[in-house]
């Protein structure tokens, strides 16, 4: 095998140096690469545009898909299908996916149902350029121009995103057919040029040459679509024997994991497992049916494997592959995530991170990553009110551990509050509706919000330190005041973050009411105890202790009430949209 590689190498390098050779075979290099490399480019940048509409279309949809996804492998399969028929790419897929487990939003059963349908919806892209051979009115060089026409006028007289994404839909799908026109007007000229005939032979004979050249391509370009777009072009001048062309499909699925793998660096281990489960997936699949494979072409119907392919027959092959595949790993895929997990020695408890549910890979669907931010952004709430709980502990026992732990924690909010509005900012610059930009705009308050609750969280503890240090101690009379008004502050923040998590409106009433009586309580103590200054029942010292308390717990029920009136304010919002339409609608 090594012989025969050695010579096809040496011999098509020679072939490069001659230039006569190339002459006699009538083409220059020129003249079938650059067209070439173009055509590959529009391809790829269509399939790109029109995968980009089609996810913006349905980008609030997404979020639902999400919101299904439960322990049910069968339904992973079919969502991760859909998903990659709409963002036409295995690879998209699979990193946004790497992307979803490093942010916590998925685990690793569900991960492998999905990366199971990307294979299958991958094979979408196939038919769309196979289509070019059984439906003659899909011919690139009639339909594309005037599907480009369409859309870019479309697209100049759009007024609404809505129209604009559909403009361009219409405007990539006529970029990737006007690709392959391209290459297919390229490669013609290689009909009948024995070099790239024996290539291929050579390809269709040596299955171990044929994974691997199919591998190495979809890697370089990092798209089994195109990778396969490719191929089918190739099949169209008349250049794919069918053996070849089944070896090749093999390793386009190997060299699609390559994008994973890179997106993986810098994940989590358990994000990390998840490129690996879809690399084992594709590896296994492939020396299976590479076994079945050259049986079949060897000994039960070696003429089969000599015939040429057709670009429909690679869609059949390509598809048959995946679903087979998927079929015949469904059943061993927690196998296949135990063998991940081994190789990327995952442990069972793996230490906390500051930052959980952001992760830049998620990115590319806007409306998941605004949704992650808010997952982020109730995790730093409960992690406050926890910092909260722990501080009014450290104003009644004073003790010096708890106090460490209420500081070192108030910088892990700092450091959640910092991710959070980078990453905000980082889907101001995406695409997405008013609706998420709203939700965007109140995440920036509602952190800067619970990011100042933190900090009265770290002046109780504070205060609670300067008064184990001074050995101030509070009368019986302000003890029992102070118990009063930390449980309506502790209730308005609880109750807030319940609101918000819940989109819970009788929660934020009830935060409303609380935030009233913290006023009520504040006034009243700061008064009282003014007096028994005055008449000198109590000193100053823990007098001005006790007065920076109930400033604190004030100022944190005021923040409690501004995360409240998002979800009033949402609230109003809702109900005036509904009014609207129903006006509309009787109109």
């Amino acid at each position: 095998m090594f012989r025969e590689c050695y010579g096809m190498c040496v011999e098509v390098w020679g072939i490069i140096k001659m230039r006569k050779v190339f002459e006699e075979d009538n083409f220059m290099l020129t003249d079938v690469l650059f067209p070439f490399v173009g055509g590959l480019a529009l391809f790829i940048y269509g399939m790109q545009i029109m995968a980009q509409g089609l996810q913006n279309a349905a980008g609030s949809k997404m979020k639902k898909m999400l919101e299904v996804l439960t322990k049910n492998k069968l339904m992973g399969v079919l969502l991760g299908a859909f998903v990659t028929a709409i963002i036409q790419s295995s690879s998209a897929t699979t990193v946004m996916v790497v992307g979803f487990v490093n942010a916590g939003l998925m685990n690793l059963v569900q991960a492998m149902s999905v990366i199971m349908g990307a294979n299958i919806g991958t094979t979408v892209t196939g038919w769309l350029v196979s289509s070019v051979e059984w439906a003659e009115f899909l011919s690139p060089s009639t339909l594309a121009p005037v599907v480009v026409m369409i859309g870019v006028v479309a697209l100049i007289t759009a007024k609404k995103n809505k129209q604009k994404e559909i403009a361009s839909i219409l405007i990539g799908f006529g970029i990737l057919f006007i690709g392959i026109d391209m290459m297919s007007g390229a490669v013609t000229p290689l009909r009948d040029s024995e070099i790239f005939r024996t290539a291929f032979l050579t390809l269709g004979a040596n299955p171990l040459l044929g994974v691997l050249a199919g591998a190495v391509v979809t890697a370089i370009i990092q798209s089994s679509s195109a990778s396969v777009g490719i191929l089918q072009t190739l099949a169209v001048a008349g250049l794919v024997p069918f053996n070849a062309a089944v070896y090749v499909i093999m390793g386009q699925n190997i060299g699609t994991c390559i994008t994973a793998m890179l997106s993986s660096i810098g994940a989590s281990r358990n994000a990390k497992s998840a490129a690996y489960m879809h690399l084992l997936f594709n590896i296994i699949g492939t020396i299976i049916f590479s076994i079945l494979s050259i049986i079949y072409f060897k000994m039960i119907n070696p003429a089969l494997g000599e015939q040429l392919i057709t670009i429909t027959e690679i869609s059949i092959v390509h598809t048959s592959f995946n679903v087979a595949t998927t079929i015949i790993l469904f059943p061993f895929s927690n196998g296949i995530i135990f063998l991940a997990k081994k190789l990327n020695k995952v442990q069972e408890t793996e230490e906390e991170k500051v930052i959980v549910h952001l992760d830049d890979r998620v990115l590319e669907t806007p409306s998941v990553a605004v949704q992650l931010a808010v997952k982020e952004v109730i995790r730093m709430g409960n992690v406050v009110l926890k910092n909260l709980d722990a501080a009014i502990s450290c104003i009644y026992n004073k003790n010096p551990d708890e106090i460490e732990k209420v500081l070192k924690r108030e910088e892990k909010i700092d450091n959640i509050c910092d991710g959070i509005n980078e990453y905000v900012v980082k889907i101001c610059s995406k695409p997405i509706s008013n609706i998420e930009n709203e939700t965007v705009t109140s995440l920036l308050h509602l952190v800067d919000d619970l990011e100042r609750i933190g900090d009265h969280c770290e002046n109780l503890a504070g205060i609670a330190s300067e008064m184990k240090e001074s050995k101030t101690e509070f009368s019986e009379i302000a003890m029992t005041e102070l118990k009063e008004i930390v449980k309506h502050s502790f209730t308005s923040f609880a109750e807030s973050i319940k609101a918000f998590e819940n989109f819970d409106v009788e929660a934020a009433r009830n935060v409303v009411r609380e935030e009233d009586i913290v006023d009520e309580l504040r006034n009243k103590f700061r008064l009282g105890h003014i007096q028994r200054l005055a008449s000198n029942e109590c000193n100053a010292e823990p007098g001005i202790y006790f007065l920076d308390i109930l400033t604190n717990l004030e100022r944190i029920s005021d923040h409690s009430l501004n995360i409240a009136q998002v979800v009033l304010n949402e609230n109003r919002q809702i109900k005036l949209h509904h009014s609207e339409k129903v006006a509309t609608q009787e109109k």
